[in-house]
């Protein structure tokens, strides 16, 4: 670690005076015809940016507001973008994540590496109050009305480090400047809202039948996982009264081959995320089994929050 600390601080030096020339109007930013909100991180790895933004769109929703998404839709491998996602889309083209906003949300979402192009398509497809970008914090060419932050409650901010030597983007005191913060699994000095992942049913990938988790208990079942925290998924699953016999941890935004599934005993059910399952309905079994999770938000700032979100889009 404090080998690489000459290049950390290397990299927040650079990240602050590329800051500070987007702020100073040196470099272009790009600013929409409808209010954004951005959905980040100061870490690397998976925080729960995803099941926020699927909450936050539903939120918006129930209230009338016309919802559209944009993402960088990392790991994606379309032949051309922006690409707009849908539930149908292949996942290696339109990125695990996106695709499973549009299959949870019904809203349309569009991905590109470049955030403008993004919001210009997704302009001309949908009618859209307000835009929410999945992922993006760190990328100031963008301009925002306003910032959430989602952290993980069980591994913070890591050792404290920028990159390389940690896991930071950027260092905790930006918290200072966002919006609103939502710690992800458990109580934060420094957060605004908890969320927690409420697991209710397992979905059967090749019947879409729904079972209750407690069905389950005391089955023994086999258990992967390719998102940025996979050892939550697993303990999720132990804490339902379910016996992981046999679980597997893959990197985030895996791409699945059925060749990675033969080891397993067919007789056993498998369960996976929601995510995961995106890229696995093509071959899966008949007891297969993903698991989806419905956000909650508590806090005393979470209506109050919302309140100002409506308030951004009716001006």
């Amino acid at each position: 670690m404090w080998l690489l600390s000459p290049l950390s601080l290397l990299f927040w030096l650079l990240s602050k005076i590329r800051k500070a020339l987007f702020k100073q109007g040196i470099l272009s930013s790009y600013r929409p015809p409808v209010p954004v909100i951005v959905v980040g991180n100061l870490s690397v790895g998976g925080n729960g940016k995803t099941p926020v933004v699927i909450w936050l769109v539903q939120q918006l929703q129930q209230q009338g507001i016309k919802v559209g998404v944009i993402s960088r839709g990392y790991g994606s491998q379309a032949k051309t973008y922006p690409l707009l996602v849908n539930s149908t889309t292949d996942p290696i083209e339109g990125g695990d994540e996106p695709v499973l906003i549009a299959k949870r949300t019904g809203v349309p979402v569009v991905i590109s590496p470049n955030r403008q192009q993004s919001i210009e398509l997704l302009l001309q497809i949908a009618d859209c109050d307000l835009i929410i970008s999945d992922d993006g914090l760190q990328h100031y060419k963008l301009q925002r009305d306003i910032e959430i932050v989602v952290m993980d409650a069980e591994r913070g901010f890591g050792n404290g480090f920028v990159l390389p030597a940690g896991p930071l983007r950027e260092l905790p005191s930006r918290l200072n400047s966002v919006d609103f913060i939502i710690s992800n699994g458990g109580k934060s000095e420094a957060a605004d809202a908890v969320m927690r992942l409420i697991p209710r049913y397992a979905v059967n990938l090749k019947t879409n039948e729904q079972k209750l988790l407690s069905e389950f208990n005391n089955h023994s079942i086999s258990a992967i996982a390719g998102i940025g925290n996979p050892q939550r998924f697993f303990n999720m699953l132990e804490k339902m009264g379910i016996q992981v016999q046999y679980s597997q941890a893959f990197q985030d935004h895996q791409h699945f081959e059925p060749t990675q599934f033969e080891k397993l005993d067919e007789n056993r059910p498998l369960f996976m995320t929601e995510k995961d399952a995106v890229k696995c309905m093509k071959f899966a079994r008949e007891n297969w089994w993903y698991v989806p999770v419905e956000a909650e938000l508590e806090g005393e700032k979470v209506r109050s929050f919302l309140q100002r979100i409506l308030q951004k889009v009716q001006k």
